[in-house]
């Protein structure tokens, strides 16, 4: 069978430099960097009365490991208006419990714009907020760039994304 079942002439995996994220409906933009999307299943020992000498293991809880969303500082306030959702700089309000947790959704596209791979994060919320890396006025040619990692209940590939046929 073809790695490219539509594609047959194609032979290079995707490209990882071309992708967005949407969240809310819109593409969030400028970003510049999405980290690996992980997760991972604790295996759980447990022996059988038969068998006291050999150990099997079963699946047991599944984590998955925080995102982190990287972008060149801007005066869109998307990440910023995020973060605030958790914590009240005024410290005047309570948290938005309605609004903290969002799905988005992280398309891989291909060079022609195309998107061929899709995923769904459930339920993320911002818990780590970088507004501005270290300043270095020595270091010229640096972009500034500001940070959300997030918190969330899991993802999944959207499997009614297929591959699109390439000209």
């Amino acid at each position: 069978m073809a790695e490219f079942p539509v594609n047959t002439h194609r032979f290079d995996p995707y490209k990882n430099f071309k992708f967005r994220v949407v969240l809310d409906g819109r593409v969030i933009p400028g970003i510049s960097k999405v980290s690996a999307l992980k997760r991972t299943t604790e295996p759980v020992g447990w022996r059988s009365g038969a068998a006291l000498s050999r150990l099997s293991m079963a699946p047991g809880k599944t984590r998955f490991e925080p995102i982190t969303l990287e972008r060149g500082v801007t005066h869109d306030t998307t990440f910023e208006d995020w973060a605030n959702l958790v914590f009240n700089v005024q410290g005047d309000a309570a948290i938005s419990l309605k609004n903290l947790r969002k799905d988005m959704v992280i398309d891989l596209q291909n060079l022609a714009g195309q998107t061929v791979l899709s995923y769904r994060v459930y339920r993320a919320w911002v818990s780590e907020y970088q507004a501005l890396p270290d300043l270095d006025a020595t270091d010229e040619g640096a972009v500034a760039i500001e940070q959300i990692v997030l918190q969330h209940d899991g993802w999944e590939r959207d499997t009614a994304i297929v591959e699109p046929a390439e000209t």
